[in-house]
């Protein structure tokens, strides 16, 4: 029976042991355990904030880098664009002096033709001219071949010389 109720000594004794327990946990042990625990706190504290400002900035880069890609795009479309007309323009010019050299060259060519035709024209009436008095040379020689029509032809043309 001496468990359930105890002795006076042992009480005094027992509460002196968990007082000067107490005191010493509180004044050296307490302390420091709380003072790591609220360093803790704050420490988790602090990251948690860290978190969310490094949250916020990403979303913000985040934005940055879709803005910058939205620019991007843009320039990369309008430099396609440039260089679409540009070979347009190109192709365009290239066409233009194409034909404008084709035209040249008809231009050339005919004129060339005109002069070979003038020219074959030219040669033919020569030609035709020579033939038409070698025939008229052969037929005056045929008709003054006789005597009678030499001396007809020569007092002929006599008169005609003395009347101009």
């Amino acid at each position: 029976m001496d468990l359930i109720t105890p002795d006076l000594g042992l009480i005094f004794w027992t509460g002196l042991v968990f007082l000067l327990l107490m005191f010493i946990l509180t004044k050296f042990i307490w302390k420091p355990i709380l003072g790591a625990v609220k360093s803790r706190e704050e420490n988790i504290h602090e990251a948690l904030e860290m978190a969310e400002k490094t949250k916020a900035e990403m979303k913000k880069l985040q934005a940055q880098n879709e803005n910058l890609l939205k620019e991007a795009r843009i320039e990369r479309d309008g430099m396609i664009k440039d260089a679409k007309e540009t070979a347009s323009k190109m192709v365009g010019d290239a066409k233009n002096r194409a034909k404008e050299e084709a035209e040249k060259v008809l231009i050339n060519a005919q004129l060339a033709i005109a002069a070979e035709k003038n020219a074959a024209l030219t040669e033919l009436k020569t030609q035709v001219a020579s033939m038409a008095l070698d025939i008229a040379e052969k037929i005056v020689r045929d008709e003054l071949s006789a005597g009678d029509k030499q001396k007809q032809m020569a007092s002929q043309l006599a008169e005609e010389i003395s009347l101009n």
